[in-house]
């Protein structure tokens, strides 16, 4: 490396930093910007206040109203049951006859104790019954626990005439689901005719679970499927509120692992969705909401049948949970785990997921599962890395000729006639340009699929490797404890070592495209140093797995590089190139060269046209 090149580095970083200064706030615009933000809160504070005065008023003249059917279960003692099975702890509360908590076994919170989805008041859940004198609320009503097993139970809310509201809990054995049911009896005179649907409110306050708020917010989302549509969720970065048209067969409260699911037999319609962003710190990543309307009978002949899901993202998991949902109904909760566009999704679902799930199967470690990912990944695309470093070398064997004709046309003007020579001389030549582009291309999607898979592998979480304890997080071998922008308060080791392969690796390939004077070379030179530069910044908050791969393969790039180049002779290959020359009488260009010879030409033309315009003048 030269002391341009070094000195180039330095200005790049200058910049970086010099820009990042200077975008800093003022003092005075820090205080505007967090008085802005106290009014705000003291605008919600307020808010929130109002709503629970609000509340506390309607409980109040519930409570002194005896002649509500309901009024017995307006005051009781809060009670909880408990429902597992080898996978799922969950706990039940009789004081609106809901989920109150959700733990998972198999997966530990980063204190490594068995991860909580949700407990306490982190997650709600509110049922709205239109009644002829009086409408119900159950979030602060009394439910009775019935039907008491280790997978069931019968939460009763009971009415003054003997009827009541029964709300079926089962945990399926051997999953993360959970049958529910809300099926009234004996209410007929309670609810008019006219009743058809029922009011739910859901929310919940999704926890941090992982090392890294920045990366773990970016798969962090509220999620809903719209009937026989595929899924979409509200923003990741910014708070969004949305009131979806359609009918949905499911929302899910999603974090970058973990899953809380609600699916309806029938649909959710006039769903009003909600999600708002935490302050980092708090130990929680958004608020989300949801206020839906579904299907009711107030006859009690039809129950409305619903399930939950609470459990971890991992593809295969809940590929198998699709089979234990309503027939003749395909919720296509993989949707859950995002893998990339159509195409890369396609990659990932039927080629990288079967193969990491089989190399795992061996008892190796992540990182050695990654590691043979990338090579497996890289031995399979090898035909077209030749072929591209072949069509590569071609052009470089040329490069005295592209010089000569460099050297033929040295103004500016000619350029045109350059080009269309040098075009001319690879067409007589056989050698195409675009040939070691289209290789190259065909990659992509293969690399970009394992881009997509690293941050939604679930396996990979809370997986150590070398020195990075967590390969689903950031490696904070280097920390300090002031905020530096554009970088943090961490260097992740396996970012730079990927920053700096990346470097060199370009370096490699920019020499290998090294064909001749090219005014464009020297920008597209300091583009391929840039672009590794902002990978760094980028990168240093990803999963370490996703760096180390990238680290890897960028090792095997410039190794087979080097290998490639010890292999090819380009004295014998440009003999070859002589003997497979072709007369200019005998030539028959391809549609491309032919296209771009005619469109030089009117290039040619109009040029001309031109300056005999500015003669005239």
């Amino acid at each position: 490396m030269d002391k341009n090149t070094l000195v180039g580095f330095a200005l790049i970083g200058a910049v970086i930093v010099g820009f990042g200064i200077y975008n800093r706030p003022s003092p005075e615009e820090m205080a505007r910007e967090q008085h802005y933000r106290d009014s705000i809160q003291a605008v919600a504070q307020k808010q929130q206040q109002l709503q629970e005065a609000q509340e506390a008023a309607a409980e109040k003249t519930i409570q002194l109203d005896s002649t509500s059917a309901f009024f017995q279960a307006t005051t009781g003692t809060e009670q909880f049951t408990t429902l597992q099975n080898e996978l799922i702890q969950l706990t039940f509360t009789n004081k609106g006859g809901r989920v109150s908590k959700a733990m998972l076994k198999e997966h530990t919170d980063q204190q490594k104790q068995p991860l909580v989805l949700f407990d306490g008041e982190d997650a709600t859940m509110n049922f709205g019954f239109d009644g002829k004198n009086e409408n119900i609320l159950t979030e602060n009503m009394y439910f009775q626990p019935m039907n008491v097993t280790d997978s069931t139970v019968t939460m009763r809310l009971n009415a003054g005439n003997g009827g009541y509201l029964d709300f079926n809990y089962k945990l399926l054995p051997h999953s993360y689901m959970v049958d529910f049911s809300v099926q009234a009896v004996g209410m007929k005179n309670f609810f008019s005719s006219s009743t058809k649907t029922m009011n739910i409110d859901w929310s919940q306050r999704a926890r941090q679970m992982e090392k890294g708020y920045t990366f773990e917010q970016r798969y962090t989302s509220l999620t809903y499927k719209p009937v026989d549509d595929s899924s979409d969720y509200l923003s990741e970065t910014k708070d969004d509120k949305e009131t979806i048209p359609e009918a949905l067969d499911w929302i899910a409260f999603k974090n970058q692992y973990f899953s809380c699911v609600f699916i309806a037999e029938k649909t959710f319609e006039d769903a009003t969705l909600e999600s708002t962003m935490e302050t980092q710190g708090s130990g929680y990543m958004k608020a989300y909401d949801a206020e839906m309307k579904t299907a009711f009978d107030p006859t009690g002949e039809k129950p409305s049948n619903f399930q939950f899901y609470f459990g971890p993202n991992h593809f295969k998991t809940l590929l198998a949970s699709n089979d234990l949902t309503f027939k003749d109904k395909d919720p296509e909760l993989e949707d859950l785990v995002y893998l990339g566009w159509p195409i890369i999704r396609w990659i990932n679902r039927w080629f990288t997921i079967n193969l990491f799930d089989w190399l795992s199967g061996w008892g190796l470690s992540m990182g050695i599962v990654i590691l043979l990912m990338t090579i497996i990944v890289k031995i399979l695309v090898l035909p077209t890395t030749w072929k591209s470093f072949i069509s590569s070398a071609k052009m470089r064997a040329l490069k005295p000729y592209v010089d000569k004709i460099a050297e033929k046309y040295p103004k500016q003007e000619d350029a045109l006639k350059k080009q269309q020579e040098t075009m001319a001389l690879y067409s007589q030549y056989g050698v195409s340009p675009m040939g070691g582009c289209l290789p190259m291309l065909l990659q992509t999607p293969v690399f970009m699929a394992l881009f997509f898979f690293v941050p939604n592998a679930i396996e990979l979480r809370q997986q150590g490797f070398l020195w990075a304890d967590d390969l689903s997080s950031y490696d904070d071998l280097i920390s300090w404890s002031t905020h530096i922008p554009l970088l943090g308060n961490h260097l992740s080791l396996f970012c730079l070592l990927f920053s700096a392969a990346t470097v060199i690796q370009q370096i490699i390939m920019m020499k290998q495209q090294d064909t001749g004077a090219n005014p464009q070379m020297a920008a597209m030179k300091w583009m391929m140093y840039i672009m590794p530069i902002m990978f760094f910044f980028i990168f240093n908050e990803y999963a370490s797995g996703l760096s180390y791969y990238y680290f890897i393969s960028s090792l095997i790039g410039i190794l087979t590089m080097w290998v490639m180049r010890k292999m090819t002779d380009e004295k014998k290959l440009l003999a070859q190139l002589e003997a497979n020359k072709k007369e200019p009488s005998k030539q028959k260009q391809s549609g491309l060269m032919a296209k771009l010879e005619a469109l030089q030409k009117e290039q040619e033309r109009l040029q001309k046209e031109r300056q005999e315009r500015m003669k005239k003048k």
